[in-house]
């Protein structure tokens, strides 16, 4: 059997096809392609409008986004060293420190008992300059409405030399929970995490990263868990997927050079 190639097809159907028939037929092609739309996609059990998990998947293996601040925190672990400062807590200071003297938590509410200093990370005038050498803040500042004020608090309060490890989130639901107690006022993209942690701690002082692809972005809307995606699924990065973003800023020392 002899194949036909397209261009031949092309030629025959030239030759033996009117052409006003083959305009309406072309016409009635694309009409027919338009009308059934693309292939139809299986939904299963994400067509729902209600997560899987209200609890962003703590039943499910951990939150998605929990996974990428591990993965952050591991990373720079050498960082969370001498005295430190962490907010609300001090389960990352502990787990991922290296050479830690103390560690000091800052909370605005008076009866956290784990609590060292009490106060506003926006307007925090009675911590010292230069008291700590690493501050950590996950997942903190969409519950500060003055972003830029607290990220100058950290420069101020930090050592020379000294390092703000955060994140932030950029593709998430709203924590009902912080919302109601302080506000949920942001949610950032890569781009303005680092305009913002560059005008506090300078140009070549900050590096920034993004966690996350579309079915890490939807799982994690769903409340599925770590447990849910492999692991390859979790590391697949696309930056225009961004469900957690990193923020790595050090406190230049007077006598380095810009």
């Amino acid at each position: 059997m002899v194949r036909r190639s397209g261009s031949f097809v092309k030629t025959l159907w030239r030759l033996v096809v009117p052409y006003p028939l083959r305009v309406r037929l072309s016409a009635w092609r694309r009409s027919l392609g338009a009308t059934r739309g693309p292939k139809r996609v299986s939904l299963g059990d994400l067509r729902r409008t209600t997560p899987i998990d209200e609890n962003w998947g703590f039943e499910r293996g951990g939150p998605i986004d929990r996974t990428y601040i591990d993965w952050f925190l591991g990373r720079h672990r050498s960082d969370v060293r001498g005295r430190v400062l962490e907010v609300g807590g001090d389960e990352y200071a502990r787990r991922f420190g290296t050479g830690v003297e103390r560690i000091d938590v800052l909370d605005v509410v008076r009866t956290n008992p784990r609590a060292t200093l009490v106060g506003d990370l926006a307007n925090a005038p009675h911590i010292p300059d230069g008291t700590f050498d690493c501050v950590i803040l996950t997942q903190v500042l969409p519950a500060i409405w003055d972003v830029s004020a607290a990220l100058r608090t950290v420069h101020r309060i930090l050592a020379p030399g000294g390092v703000l490890l955060a994140t932030v989130p950029g593709i998430s639901k709203i924590s009902a929970f912080e919302a109601e107690r302080f506000g949920w006022w942001w949610h950032f993209t890569s781009m303005s995490a680092r305009r913002l942690a560059e005008e506090a701690f300078g140009s070549g002082n900050v590096e920034v990263e993004t966690y996350g692809n579309v079915l890490a972005a939807a799982a994690f809307l769903y409340g599925l868990g770590a447990r849910d995606l492999r692991k390859e699924e979790l590391a697949a990065h696309d930056p225009a997927y961004q469900v957690t973003i990193s923020i790595r800023a050090v406190k230049r020392r007077p006598d380095s050079s810009p």
